[in-house]
Order: structure tokens, then C-alpha cells, then sequence
């Protein structure tokens, strides 16, 4: 059975490419039409300095694909015509291709499949989304950001982005980790752990999405830091 393939792309657009940056969020999933093997997409912004914040980011972005077979995701990571026209207009461009071992939940509807063994010690990517309950909203946001402050300073962290497909309501946080331990000892402590004891006990979401994946390859910057994975 093929094993389902995730490419995730972040950029921090040129300055010179604010317009085209901003038709990006107009034209959404429009010109990923047609692409072989693609079964999902997410065109999404970033909040303020490409964090987890309220505020929008102006100039940082980026999109969530997954594809049927890791060939096809490869191809289009290597070849698509909006691949090279993001990293052309581009100021910073990070991509990641993963293989998804642990989900729940579902985006959109859309639910992922577990066919990837588990790393051994290797990095080892999250995503984190979900749609927030209006009334919900509030004590959400005030959980979020003491969570956000603790991955930075986090040992074994190695990237981290916050994501939205909307302010405020429908949000997504990707993070890299060097390990399986470095990952479960945030995860399991502190202010993320009490971020999500409050989200689930108190039904903050309409609908989420808690994957864990292996990178098969990270490359690029992101806030100013270079990745290079492997």
C-alpha cells in the first residue's frame, strides 16, 4: 500500500511580491488544480512574524499538500509551476516532505492515514489544527501564546510556524523536533500541556487535527534560520 505523502511550504514573501503575495489568498486552491496525485491543499497565512498570533502576518504564508504516493509528492516538490513561482517570489522558502505515522482528527472532513512506521531517533515533525468555537475563542488565544513562548525556548526545537486558514478561528501550528523525546517532553509538560487539558476538557474545537510525521527531507529558511533535513 502506498504510503501518503505530505509536502508543507512556508514563505516570507519579497518585498518586491507583496501584490502577488496577497492574490495567493484571492486565487486559494486554484492553481494546485490538476496536479497528479494531490488529494488534499490548504493555502494558508501565517500570524504576526510568522508566529502564533492574533495579528496576521503581511509577508509570511504557506500551504499544506498531501499527495497519494511519495513519487508524486516529489515531483511536484522538484517540478510544479507554483512551487517555483512561491520560491521566485520569495524572501525566505522552507519545504518538508513527510510521511504522516500518528493521526487523529480531521480537516475539513479530510482524515490521514497511519501507514508510516515510527522514527527511531530521528526529527520529527507536528501539526496541530483546529477550528475554535466562537465562544470559545477567548480562552483559547489566552492558553495559546504562553504555549508558543515555551516552544521556543524548548530543548531540541528546531522550527516552528504558525498557521491559519482564517484569523482568529481556524488556526495551525507546525513544529520540527530533533527526536521522539525532545517533542513528548513539551508536549507533556508546562503550558502546553495545560493549553491542551483546557482545549479538549473544555470543547474548545468544532473539529481538529494532531499529526506526527517523519521528515524525509526539510530545507531553507524560516525566521531567519537555516534548516537542512537530512
Amino acid at each position: 500500500m502506498s504510503v501518503q505523502t505530505a509536502v508543507l511550504v512556508l514563505i516570507d514573501i519579497a518585498p518586491g511580491s507583496r501584490l502577488w503575495g496577497f492574490s495567493r489568498y484571492i486565487l486559494g486552491k486554484f492553481p494546485f488544480r490538476n496536479i497528479p496525485g494531490l488529494i488534499f491543499c490548504k493555502v494558508l497565512g501565517s500570524g504576526f512574524e510568522g508566529g502564533f498570533s492574533t495579528k496576521p502576518s503581511l509577508t509570511k504564508q504557506g500551504f499544506f499538500c498531501v499527495f497519494d504516493t511519495k513519487q508524486n509528492a516529489e515531483t511536484f516538490q522538484q517540478s510544479a509551476p507554483i512551487v517555483k513561482a512561491y520560491s521566485s517570489h520569495a524572501n525566505e522558502f522552507f519545504v518538508a516532505t513527510l510521511y504522516p505515522y500518528s493521526s487523529r482528527g480531521s480537516w475539513s472532513g479530510f482524515s490521514m492515514n497511519n501507514l508510516s512506521s515510527p522514527p527511531a531517533n530521528e526529527p520529527i515533525a507536528s501539526l496541530t489544527r483546529a477550528s475554535i468555537r466562537p465562544f470559545k475563542a477567548m480562552q483559547f488565544w489566552a492558553k495559546a501564546k504562553p504555549a508558543e513562548q515555551a516552544i521556543r525556548a524548548a530543548s531540541g526545537s528546531i522550527l516552528t510556524a504558525g498557521l491559519g486558514e482564517a484569523p482568529y478561528f481556524r488556526q495551525a501550528t507546525f513544529t520540527i523536533w530533533e527526536n521522539l523525546k525532545s517533542i513528548d517532553e513539551y508536549a507533556q509538560s508546562g503550558a502546553h500541556l495545560s493549553a491542551i487539558k483546557a482545549a479538549y476538557g473544555e470543547d474548545y474545537f468544532s473539529e481538529s487535527m494532531f499529526t506526527r510525521f517523519k521528515v524525509s527531507s526539510a530545507s531553507g529558511v524560516w525566521q531567519g534560520k537555516h534548516v537542512q533535513i537530512p
